[in-house]
């Protein structure tokens, strides 16, 4: 694993003890609620590993729930978290999976509503950095540390070359890009890691584009 600065060895500043089984957490919670668009009813969490064993000492649990909440790492209320989710009504739900999975600080993360759910598999590397790996059934790649785009669309030619191309035209630089299909010539998702932070102007561009189905955008 490569780091960019000091920082990124000391960690996050956050609620502790642990950056992985914390920080990491939260920020895990906090891209699914931002993938979901807004405050879910009903929030279902799966730990494995590391996770499912020591997840209430190590405050796992709340802090998952307070990204999901939609608080930083170094927010204060995540210490109450369950309790805001409860005054809320939101119905909160923990499972200690046996399962092996490819990392030890695996969570899989399932949110909804009345109009839609959202699942997602994030993992915790370290220092309060994450992956998330896994999207609706997409497998993916997207760090939850740069500004990203999640483009779903139809697996069709020329796609991805009219997403880069707009991009390309608002001198917006790649850093990291995936696609991940589940049957070929149907649905896709590419899942794009930017340099800068991207205005509203590109998203409703990207929109317009032939077989381009949603954009979501994650900001840094």
């Amino acid at each position: 694993m490569k780091y960019r600065s000091v920082f990124d060895i000391i960690g996050p500043v956050m609620i502790g003890p642990s950056s992985s089984h914390t920080a990491g957490a939260a920020r895990i919670g906090r891209v699914a609620r931002s993938l979901f668009g807004r405050e879910p009813k009903w929030a279902a969490i799966s730990f494995y590993g590391s996770f499912a064993k020591t997840y209430r000492g190590h405050g796992t649990d709340v802090a998952i729930i307070g990204g999901i909440l939609d608080f930083e790492t170094f927010d204060e209320r995540i210490k109450t978290s369950l309790e805001i989710a409860d005054s809320l009504g939101m119905k909160v739900t923990f499972h200690e999976e046996d399962a092996v999975t490819d990392h030890p600080n695996t969570a899989r993360v399932i949110i909804g509503d009345d109009s839609g759910q959202l699942e997602l598999v994030g993992i915790s590397i370290g220092g309060g950095k994450i992956e998330i790996t896994e999207l609706n059934g997409f497998l993916l790649q997207l760090s939850g540390n740069h500004p990203a785009l999640l483009v779903m669309h139809n697996d069709r030619y020329g796609a991805i070359a009219g997403v880069a191309n707009v991009l390309a035209k608002y001198a917006i630089n790649i850093g990291h890009m995936n696609v991940s299909r589940k049957e070929k010539g149907q649905l896709a998702l590419m899942t794009i890691e930017v340099d800068q932070n991207m205005d509203t102007e590109v998203l409703e561009e990207l929109k317009t584009l032939p077989n381009i189905l949603q954009v979501t955008k994650i900001a840094d």
